[in-house]
């Protein structure tokens, strides 16, 4: 089976955006490995005087994470599904002022002289992207210098077992909800996209080599240990906004 092309990814993300939500609830693990993963950027003094990016923000579920983990910090969030955005927007925020969403793809921002930012946060983006790379060396021109960066992304081990739990769990249940609200491409899509993403350590060294420094891989908890896997660095050297390297 054939990945989703970017336009088709598109279209496929804003039809799914209505029972979106619905479905993440099927995972018992999901927005608790999304603030485990916000938390490890380990941002100081709850990001007062911080402007943080979430790349790819969805329905607003990492943006949340985001919030939760920086309350004090500005959030500008952003993804190129129309749909998912007016899921995300339709939710209670602070002010726009604190929080506010975007519909632009990571290179578009770019180039919109949106930015610095002091950390980005990418949840489930890269995998679903057709160039890794490029964008990871948006990150890098998005980020100020000691920037932090953390991943929240569907990653195997390189275990056996765990791509084997990945495979039942979205044979037996992903997919054939994703059936029942019309979106079996888009969850079939997320089964072979994980399955041909790259390993963790592959992940990582991918990283490093965009520039990244202070790379390191942390698990999340429960079911999805193998599976889903933070990915932590720094672009370059220490940052302005102080505490310690993650």
């Amino acid at each position: 089976m054939n990945l989703l092309r970017d336009h088709e990814l598109t279209r496929a993300f804003d039809h799914a955006s209505r029972t979106y939500d619905s479905l993440t609830t099927l995972n018992p693990g999901h927005r608790t490995g999304l603030l485990r993963s916000a938390r490890r950027l380990t941002l100081p003094d709850d990001g007062a005087g911080l402007h943080l990016l979430d790349l790819g923000c969805g329905t607003g579920a990492s943006t949340r994470a985001l919030l939760r983990a920086a309350p004090r910090a500005r959030i500008t969030a952003v993804d190129a599904s129309a749909g998912m955005l007016r899921r995300a927007r339709a939710k209670a925020w602070p002010a726009p002022a604190r929080v506010r969403f975007l519909h632009l793809t990571a290179e578009e921002l770019a180039t919109a002289g949106e930015g610095p930012f002091d950390a980005v946060f990418a949840a489930y983006l890269f995998r679903n992207l057709t160039d890794p790379d490029a964008a990871l060396k948006t990150v890098r021109r998005l980020l100020r210098p000691g920037g932090r960066f953390a991943a929240h992304e569907y990653s195997l081990s390189g275990s056996r077992a765990h791509r084997a739990l990945w495979t039942a769990v979205c044979h037996g249940l992903v997919i054939p909800a994703g059936r029942c609200t019309g979106d079996g491409a888009l969850y079939r899509h997320l089964w072979h996209s994980v399955v041909a993403f790259d390993t963790a350590p592959e992940f990582a060294a991918r990283l490093t080599r965009a520039g990244l420094t202070s790379v390191r891989v942390a698990p999340v908890a429960g079911w999805q240990t193998g599976i889903v896997h933070t990915f932590l660095a720094r672009n370059g050297g220490s940052t302005s906004a102080g505490g310690h390297a993650p």
